[in-house]
């Protein structure tokens, strides 16, 4: 709707609420519903309307007792008892409302929950027993493939944009809709049995007696999922007051002064510190052979040179302006505020790559970045092992792992595939590169930890949240010899916000089942 005409309508609503609040009948009530506002634009309600009115909002349920509660409140005994294969079509409805109540829910853990955030309704649960219910009718056996593939891939799956997020969708299926579901034998949780035959009041007191207290376990997660993600929250809560700070001198004199010396500060340590940048024409002319690798290198030089640039261009203009030698901006300005705040300016952003890290780290990490790189062109060998993290393009470097690997051999390109080693070694064991491959240095694993002993994914520490991997050894094999028994394909992210930032995918080895590392969210990060 034309959010203009709400507006004017709404002042119009306030004059008539005026009036009709002397002389009307004592019982005269105005009733208003609204759905919150997408942005800070849409808050139109006049102040009047809401000071004397009183407020009530319907929130989502949060944790899974209540969650659970809410996905059985759709249903009766009359569901229950409508169905002629009545123990099997009540057992997975019950693993159905728990499926619904741990996807829905799951959305806290942020990126390590889902990579994206979706709008799973109680309709999707509705229709997906209604889908159950056709189904037993027509058929004496259960047919949990097909149960699987509707409800993962089509009621709750059509809502699913990430194809990792569909692959945690269908394990939670394959993990709670099977046989062993009748058999009696299946935990919804750890410790949370699958109920028997119940009635509907039965089932939800077996909520209330059974379902053990609120933890990351019950969806699948390690405990450190939720550390992480109360973290994630107070930080954000904390730079948000951080910058509600007033901008300008209520604090006198002094403290306008202040913030100027804090930014000029730290706007000329920052121009001493940055280097000068690539000289892309004498680094050209260095290269004999143009191989895959040299491509590479120059191509991140050449990338980083634009974002330098910004850098240098953004802190001298702001420089000169902070003098009076200059006026001021928005953009200087801006530029003023993100220094202040530690934040990474906008523009700098835009030609960067992406980081969750505050201005101090993230121009440190900036200063490394080009030193691995000045490194690599001085002879333009490749390194002994590469930090992957420190690449705009980390995409790139693993391509150009293939194409060496496939004009060596004259193997054809698509036919490829990367493999990985985990070796037991740190970056400071390797004094070069290998004949073939490369060996990778600087990769973290959030969700469980790599042992270096037994060389399998095990279960993650308390409160290491992000434990460091070994070097690890990459080459390019023919895809039909690429073993995936016993193996966990692991995305790895540029950093923890995941999502959009996916590079690659590799093989890790498991002793246990795979499903367990899907369901505990596992990946490889470049940054933390």
């Amino acid at each position: 709707q034309n959010i203009h005409l709400v507006a004017k309508w709404l002042s119009s609503l306030e004059k008539k609420l005026e009036q009709h609040s002397e002389g009307s009948h004592q019982d005269f009530r105005v009733f208003i519903s609204a759905e919150p506002a997408p942005c800070p634009e849409s808050h139109v309600i006049p102040q009047g309307i809401l000071e004397n009115s009183i407020k009530i909002t319907s929130e989502a349920p949060t944790g899974m007792h209540a969650n659970l509660h809410r996905a059985l409140d759709n249903f009766s005994q009359d569901t229950l008892e409508m169905c002629s294969q009545e123990k099997e079509f009540r057992s997975i409805l019950f693993a159905l409302c728990y499926f619904h109540a741990v996807v829905a829910e799951r959305r806290k853990f942020g990126p390590q929950g889902w990579n994206r955030s979706y709008p799973f309704s109680t309709g999707d649960l509705t229709i997906s027993i209604s889908v159950l219910y056709n189904y037993l009718e027509a058929s004496s056996k259960v047919p949990y493939d097909d149960l699987r593939y509707l409800v993962g891939e089509i009621m709750y799956g059509g809502h699913i944009t990430d194809d990792w997020d569909r692959r945690l969708c269908k394990t939670y299926l394959e993990e709670l809709i099977k046989p062993e579901l009748l058999e009696g034998e299946l935990c919804l949780a750890p410790g949370f049995p699958l109920p028997g035959n119940m009635d509907y009041n039965g089932y939800h007191q077996y909520i209330d007696d059974a379902l053990p207290p609120e933890s990351p376990h019950l969806y699948g997660l390690h405990p450190n999922a939720e550390i992480g993600f109360l973290t994630q929250r107070s930080e954000q809560l904390l730079r948000t007051v951080l910058e509600l700070q007033p901008r300008h001198g209520s604090v006198g004199e002094g403290g306008v002064g202040t913030r100027e010396e804090t930014v000029q500060a730290l706007l000329e340590e920052m121009l001493e510190k940055l280097t000068d940048e690539f000289n892309m024409a004498e680094l050209m002319a260095k290269v004999e052979e143009k191989t895959p690798y040299a491509v590479v290198a120059l191509q991140e030089c050449e990338r980083m040179n634009v974002l330098t640039a910004e850098i240098r261009r953004s802190l001298t203009e702001l420089e000169l302006g902070l003098k009076g030698e200059l006026t001021m901006t928005t953009d200087m300005e801006n530029l003023q505020n993100s220094l202040f705040l530690d934040m990474v300016p906008e523009s700098w952003v835009k030609r960067s790559y992406p980081s969750t890290a505050s201005l101090g780290s993230w121009f440190a990490d900036l200063l490394a970045r080009i030193s691995e790189l000045e490194a690599w062109t001085r002879d333009f060998s490749l390194p002994s092992t590469l930090w992957l993290g420190g690449f705009f393009n980390p995409q790139s470097i693993l391509t150009a792992i293939m194409q060496t690997t496939a004009r060596k051999n004259k193997w054809p390109l698509d036919k490829m595939t990367l493999h990985c080693d985990v070796t037991k070694k740190s970056r400071e064991d390797f004094a070069s590169a290998p004949r073939d491959g490369a060996y990778v240095h600087g990769l973290f694993m959030e969700g469980a930890r790599w042992d270096a002993q037994t060389g399998v994914i095990t279960d993650a520490r308390l409160k290491e949240l992000t434990p460091a991997m070994p070097v690890v050894f990459i080459r390019a094999i023919p895809a039909d010899k690429q073993d995936t028994r016993g193996m966990y394909p692991c995305p790895l992210y540029k950093t923890r916000q995941r999502g959009p930032t996916y590079v690659w995918t590799f093989n890790l080895k498991t002793k246990e089942n795979p499903s367990k590392w899907v369901l505990a969210g596992v990946a490889l990060l470049l940054q933390i």
